[in-house]
């Protein structure tokens, strides 16, 4: 169902008053002007006429700016990520894990973005990783899938990984070892949570010292005092829902459309969950130029990669993955010739549910691209359509919006 509200109207309407005001980043506004044009006459589009001649129904489709912050261009994305994902699928439990921040490292993380998140990744692949290789909890070389979340539901600034690592790893010998946990998580979160603070503050300090960048006695002295958080999910039993589940994080943005309730009067309002109180859903009244403030916090650097594969999940250890499904059955012993990806039609039609080239009219023809058109181009519908079903019934106005 299509969302009354959306990010590019409030961009729309305050997004320039919002950048006059503030000190916004470049990077950031060149992100807020993607969503502002996305899939509008700005970008340049192309239209689709019914194949069927008794029908002939029209439509105009505008192209997406494929932002990764936008709202309106991650369904498509995931789903053919999930698809890539369930290829490199094992016979084996699956563990979710998530690594949190401390909230006193969040005015680093707002200043060193890349730096504080690049830390946050290896620190708990670091963590996940000792654990595996240690023979008393596994001895044996782990993979792991991370995905990087900047945001509370309140638009908050909450830096966190979540991880999903299969249930086992290979051995020095090449041979493949299951864990025997049966408990919530592969390793003691306790003992894991020591380490990803002793590992995340080694790393915090030694960036600080590089950068001449001061940090109070008080402060470190509570960092190393406190408990750091580590969320241990319940495992996985069926691997095929490993991927759906991964699917509503990998790109995930921090606030979809959905989630807004009104645009009026210069406020934005809009629904969250607080999970403080058991999850209850609320709404939350921001002024609309303190709204895009909070989005910002959550634009990453530019080319900052917020999905990391690890271990026998990166893409140089593919092979010994492969091996290993062949041998638990997953994958053929003699894989037929590789599958073209899907188009953003077939994932459409096959993933979500929705046939794009269906006639919507009739529900009979196929819609077919007659016409494309340059970005910033007017198109003015003639008042009669032509006899020729070959002509135009569009006429194309060049002119800049």
């Amino acid at each position: 169902m299509r969302s009354s509200f959306e990010m590019a109207q409030i961009i729309r309407d305050y997004g320039d008053d919002f950048v006059q005001n503030n000190r916004v980043l470049k990077h950031h506004q060149r992100v807020l002007n993607a969503l502002k044009i996305c899939r509008t006459a700005a970008l340049g589009g192309h239209v689709e006429r019914c194949s069927n001649e008794t029908c002939a129904h029209e439509r105009i489709a505008y192209n997406s700016c494929r932002n990764r912050h936008c709202p309106k261009c991650q369904n498509t994305n995931k789903e053919r990520w999930v698809l890539a994902r369930k290829e490199d699928l094992l016979d084996c439990t699956y563990f979710h894990v998530v690594f949190t921040i401390p909230q006193e490292l969040n005015s680093f993380c707002l200043k060193y973005p890349k730096e504080l998140h690049n830390i946050l990744f290896q620190a708990s692949k670091e963590t996940l990783f000792a654990f595996g290789n240690d023979k008393k909890h596994l001895g044996a070389q782990m993979g792991a899938i991370s995905v990087l979340h900047t945001w509370g539901q309140n638009l908050s600034i909450h830096p966190h990984v979540h991880l999903i690592v299969p249930g086992g790893g290979f051995t020095p010998e090449n041979n493949w070892k299951t864990t025997a946990s049966n408990g919530n998580f592969l390793f003691p979160i306790r003992a894991m949570a020591n380490v990803y603070r002793a590992k995340f503050m080694e790393k915090f300090m030694l960036f600080l010292h590089e950068n001449k960048t001061p940090i109070t006695l008080d402060l470190r002295r509570k960092l190393y005092d406190k408990n750091w958080v580590i969320y241990a999910k319940q495992p996985f039993k069926n691997a095929e829902g490993v991927v759906e589940y991964l699917g509503r994080y990998s790109h995930k943005i921090a606030i979809s459309n959905h989630r807004l309730i009104s645009i009026s009067d210069r406020k934005v309002s809009f629904s969250y969950k607080d999970y403080k109180h058991g999850s209850v859903t609320k709404t939350m009244t921001l002024e609309a130029e303190e709204f895009l403030r909070r989005f910002c916090l959550h634009i990453l650097p530019p080319k900052f990669v917020k999905m990391r594969h690890y271990g026998f999940l990166s893409s140089r250890l593919k092979q010994r993955l492969k091996i290993e499904q062949m041998k638990q059955g997953v994958l053929p012993s003699h894989p037929t010739q590789q599958k073209e990806k899907m188009d953003y039609k077939e994932i459409t039609k096959n993933r979500l549910g929705f046939d794009l080239e269906r006639c919507p009219c009739c529900k009979i023809g196929t819609m077919k691209i007659v016409l494309r058109f340059r970005p910033n181009t007017i198109l003015v519908s003639m008042p009669n359509p032509p006899p020729n079903k070959n002509d135009d019934p569009i006429k194309l106005i060049n002119n800049t919006l």
